[in-house]
């Protein structure tokens, strides 16, 4: 029952992140995703794994800078992850890193929280 309700967590988020990918490139002009809803799937699955995998390790790396940055540092990061996902997939182009990528990040982030925070509030509460 436990793995159930984890597969089906993931599937969600992962659902939320590929709407997130598809309200962002919406606004913003240079951020392209190709391939309809499979594009955005593909997209946000490959971007979940790199953030996952990358993300992870450039986090700890740069752990000092975003300290000192009070945290700011991280959308650079974000920003970083969404280059690399750019260069492993051919259905997602970023024009170029800083002004696009930077607002794709922070852009992201924002509608990710709005989602998730959507979402939250339609789930069903465990009462036991």
């Amino acid at each position: 029952m436990v793995a159930l309700e984890m597969l089906v967590g993931l599937l969600i988020s992962w659902a939320i992140l590929a709407l997130t990918f598809a309200i962002t490139s919406w606004i913003l002009s240079g951020m392209d995703v190709s391939g309809g809803f499979w594009g955005y799937l593909w997209v946000s699955l490959l971007f979940g794994i790199v953030n996952a995998v990358i993300g992870t390790i450039l986090r700890i790396i740069t752990f000092p800078l975003t300290l000192l940055t009070l945290g700011l540092f991280s959308i650079v990061v974000n920003a970083l992850l969404l280059q690399i996902t750019d260069g492993l997939s051919d259905r997602f182009t970023i024009d170029e890193f800083w002004w696009t990528a930077i607002w794709g990040a922070i852009i992201m982030a924002i509608v990710l929280v709005v989602l998730h925070v959507i979402v939250a509030a339609l789930a069903p509460r465990n009462v036991s």
